[in-house]
């Protein structure tokens, strides 16, 4: 648990930001309450996680030094994050252009990113139809698209197309599918491409059915003629 997801660890960070100087662990438990092993256990996380730091002071007297706490300075990440929001007014000021335009824009924008992001094959192996069509179901499968390959002509052939069962932007897809779906179709495009792959994604069907989305597999010259069809 982060100092996010817990009240008491936010309260615990709280003390030391409005604290003039730094808090032993006896000081920052008087301000709010609460036993000293419990403030104690919720430091020792917000050290671990990098928003608290410790130090030692001289002793008064005789004993051993005494720990002391202050919160690193930097922005509260313990706040409200409005990712969904940022990434619809990047969307609006794209859709705003030339239709054509902005698609094109959108599928080379996730040719880039498929290259740089899909697992590279190890090396001296080659890249048959079957590794990057694998290497490419990885990939989608851990950004979240619920993949399950369809349709390969054998046990050890590619597939020929992989239903995607959820979408990690659905309302974004939704409200701007002109520019994200072929955002994903440039995306697997590129994977493919990268790992140097005898097939492509030839195109995408959004929403092909109530529950999922369909992407086509083909042969590597079929990359720049075919379109994702309109949602």
């Amino acid at each position: 648990m982060t100092a996010r997801q817990s009240p008491r660890r936010r309260e615990v960070l709280e003390v030391l930001r409005t604290a003039p100087a730094p808090l032993g662990v006896a000081a920052v438990a008087e301000r709010m309450g609460v036993h000293p092993n419990t403030v104690r256990f919720h430091l020792d996380a917000l050290v671990a996680e990098g928003l608290v730091e410790s130090g030692t002071e001289a002793p008064s007297g005789p004993g051993r030094p005494r720990t002391s706490y202050s919160a690193r300075p930097g922005m509260d990440r313990g706040g409200v994050r409005e990712y969904p929001l940022l990434a619809r007014m990047l969307l609006s000021r794209w859709a705003s252009a030339d239709p054509a335009e902005a698609r094109t824009e959108a599928v080379e924008t996730g040719r880039a990113w498929g290259r740089f992001l899909v697992d590279p094959l190890p090396p001296f192996e080659p890249p048959t139809a079957e590794r990057s069509a694998a290497r490419l179901v990885g990939l989608l499968d851990g950004m979240g698209f619920a993949p399950r390959p369809e349709g390969a002509p054998g046990p050890d052939g590619p597939p020929a197309r992989i239903r995607l069962r959820h979408c990690p932007f659905l309302e974004l897809a939704e409200e701007y599918g002109r520019l994200v779906c072929p955002l994903h179709l440039g995306l697997m495009q590129g994977a493919l491409a990268g790992l140097g792959a005898p097939l492509t994604a030839t195109g995408l069907e959004p929403f092909a059915e109530p529950d999922s989305c369909l992407a086509h597999l083909g042969g590597a010259a079929a990359a720049e003629q075919k379109e994702a069809t309109p949602r």
